[in-house]
């Protein structure tokens, strides 16, 4: 029996292309139809790359061509998959907003140790400082500091109503708005806990507590990356992210990792930039002497190598770790080059944030303003 071509055609046109309404010949599924004899070989090209569909169109044009055209058709198909291209989500924000929070910041190390927990609470209180409505979640779970960084280890959250909800009042300290597990837990007792617990824990001090008006909240992160990372990034719409990190080889390949994570395609935050601590040791004898004790602007150069911005490097001094022992972040001193230390990276962070505004997505309209002499950021509908 002699096949034609068009008796083939006729019968594809009976199979409906998968994921689509118009048939196998009207949808241009079919790119070459070629006989010899017997034998029929037909190129298809699908958009849907799922192995059952590929299975499913192969089946079928088996059958329709044995039944309409000729049943004893020798037949070889080709399918090729041809999945239209996803549309680039341009760091599309994710998450639930806060009513009343304008922006928020998550502050990451790949490793721990290298001062993430100290960097974040003196961004904090430098950004009050300016003037600014600042909240801090410390979402470090499993090791949470700033209840002794703010020396509010002793104060427990209140409960408020708000619109017939009971709700947590955070606890404030220099000017500061403060959420932690740490003020529900004892301070010798370990936090030992499965990812789904962490994350329902966090999301109550998200959702269930009155931030009221923020200009700025800040996420303290777990070092590395992990299950808090990806609920905090679920929960909450991150509109910057800035990553910590010592100068040294060991930290700095920790510190790629955390910046690859937030660059993801499944969580696309858009990196702020990188700060370097423990930049250099300056001995209060010799206040010009630094000294380079983890190595010389490893930070720096990561920065420059992923193309992100450099905010700025924090240099290794005593009164650091005192004022963050005694609970008064070092950035409250004044007049003193750690003030001025923090005061730029607040300062580049905020351009940072303004740049990251005027290129992408917002969660809300941001201006610059001039506040407490420095360039800052204010929230706008």
């Amino acid at each position: 029996m002699k096949i034609e071509k068009q008796a083939v055609l006729k019968a594809l046109e009976n199979i409906t292309v998968p994921g689509e309404g118009q048939n196998m010949v009207e949808s241009g599924a079919v790119k070459n139809i070629q006989i010899f004899g017997d034998e029929v070989e037909v190129d298809i090209t699908i958009g849907n790359p799922s192995l059952q569909a590929r299975k499913k169109t192969e089946v079928e044009i088996l059958k329709i061509i044995h039944r309409e055209v000729y049943e004893k058709a020798k037949i070889k198909i080709n399918i090729k998959v041809d999945a239209p291209a996803a549309k680039p989500k341009a760091n599309e924000i994710k998450g639930k907003p806060i009513p009343g929070i304008q922006s928020i910041i998550a502050v990451a190390s790949g490793k721990g140790g290298v001062g993430k927990s100290t960097v974040t609470a003196n961004l904090a209180v430098t950004l009050a400082k300016m003037g600014f409505k600042v909240g801090l979640l410390d979402a470090d779970i499993y090791g949470p500091s700033m209840p002794t960084m703010f020396d509010v280890t002793q104060e427990k959250p209140k409960a408020v109503n708000v619109d017939g909800k009971s709700k947590m009042l955070p606890v404030e300290s220099h000017g500061v708005k403060l959420l932690s597990i740490g003020f529900f837990t004892q301070p010798n007792q370990a936090v030992i806990w499965r990812g789904p617990m962490a994350s329902k824990a966090l999301n109550q001090m998200i959702f269930d507590a009155h931030w009221g008006e923020l200009d700025f909240m800040l996420l303290d992160l777990p070092p590395g990356t992990g299950d808090i990372h990806l609920s905090i990034m679920q929960a909450l719409p991150v509109t910057g992210a800035v990553i910590v990190s010592t100068p040294q080889e060991v930290a700095l390949a920790d510190a790629r990792k955390g910046v690859a994570m937030f660059q993801q395609e499944s969580i696309n935050v858009p990196v702020l930039g990188i700060v370097e601590n423990m930049a250099y040791f300056t001995p209060e004898e010799l206040p010009e002497n630094k000294y380079y004790i983890f190595g010389k602007e490893g930070a720096k150069h990561l920065a420059e190598d992923l193309g992100v911005p450099f905010l700025g490097e924090i240099p290794l001094v005593q009164s650091i770790r005192e004022a963050g022992d005694i609970g008064r972040p070092a950035a409250l001193q004044t007049a003193t080059p750690v003030e001025e230390a923090f005061e730029q990276l607040t300062k580049n962070t905020v351009q940072e944030l303004v740049r990251r505004n005027k290129s992408l997505p917002p969660t809300e309209a941001i201006k610059i303003t001039t506040m407490a002499g420095c360039s800052a950021v204010k929230g706008k509908k």
